[in-house]
């Protein structure tokens, strides 16, 4: 099945109104901008869509990428593990004032729940957060004299991701650490979307350097010239 789409405005479309969207990342390493600003443009020209619940690592950087939809007011909530990263104003702003929401999740944590979101285990039990603020009305209990913490798993409506090569049957690989929660991400979206550097026929990649397959993915779109979220910062851009 050829799941390659000719532009980003045909790959993101279907992320409506109110969605759970996650989108790879960690900071700037392996962030889909292009496929987040299709979004904003699509936001900006009919004003859809809006009251996301965006998962990801950070809440965002500068005027660009999950910044930027922030900015626009299409975010309703972050469910992220780091909010104030190196310029994390668009978010600080809002949540001063009352426009955003925040769930604060432990970084290990994040990646479990959206990991057991892909694998159909609705909970699981951890010693992070016990004893704090983050475990306040969540069960506990003991195992081997130690106490946990259940975490829910996290799933996704949708999720945006970046990788290095893929086929047009869905096959991903990823670039170096730019690999991050994307694989983990792809497999708990009912609708996972990609831009990838490079697009090439099945048998195009080695097998055994496959990490996420196909039957994860939904769509994909070709960014040969991806724009990398820190280079974007040092020259002041603000999207949109």
């Amino acid at each position: 099945m050829d799941k390659t789409v000719s532009d980003l405005a045909t790959a993101v479309a279907g992320i409506e109104d109110g969605m759970t969207l996650m989108i790879g990342g960690f900071g700037g390493s392996g962030a889909p901008i292009e496929l987040v600003h299709a979004l904003i443009d699509r936001f900006r020209a009919t004003g859809s869509p809006e009251g996301l619940i965006v998962i990801n690592n950070n809440a965002g950087n500068g005027r660009i990428g999950i910044a930027a939809m922030i900015d626009a007011g299409m975010v309703a909530k972050m469910v992220c593990s780091f909010p104030r990263s190196a310029d994390p104003r668009a978010f600080t702003e809002k949540y001063r004032v009352g426009q955003i929401g925040l769930e604060l999740v432990p970084q290990g944590t994040l990646a479990e729940r959206i990991r057991a979101g892909g694998a159909g285990i609705p909970a699981f039990y951890t010693p992070t957060s016990f004893g704090t603020d983050l475990a306040e009305g969540k069960p506990v209990a003991e195992f081997d004299g130690r106490m946990y913490v259940q975490e829910r798993w996290l799933k996704s409506d949708a999720a945006l991701i970046k990788a290095e090569l893929a086929d047009t049957m869905g096959n991903l690989t990823y670039r170096k650490a730019a690999r991050n929660f994307s694989p983990l991400m792809a497999a708990a979206a009912r609708l996972t979307v990609v831009q990838a550097s490079k697009i090439v026929r099945p048998g195009g990649i080695d097998p055994e350097q496959i990490v996420t397959p196909g039957i994860f993915v939904n769509r994909i779109v070709e960014v040969a010239d991806a724009q990398q979220e820190e280079t974007l910062m040092r020259a002041g851009v603000a999207y949109g």
